[in-house]
């Protein structure tokens, strides 16, 4: 699984608040950190794409 954070991010920091495992806000928008989500990430990582409110996270199972 990987994700994409988007250029609609609003840098609200929602994403790293649910899953800093694989999120973090640089520069005024989040990044992703891992290539690869581990699995033990990966339900946290979904969660915080559905709860991003500008939809600038993408999943990729």
């Amino acid at each position: 699984m990987k994700a994409t954070v988007t250029e609609e991010c609003i840098a609200c920091g929602q994403c790293v608040e649910i899953c800093p495992e694989v999120f973090v806000l640089e520069d005024d928008i989040a990044e992703v950190i891992v290539d690869e989500i581990p699995e033990e990430y990966q339900d946290k990582c979904k969660e915080a794409a559905e709860e991003c409110p500008a939809e600038a996270i993408i999943i990729e199972e």
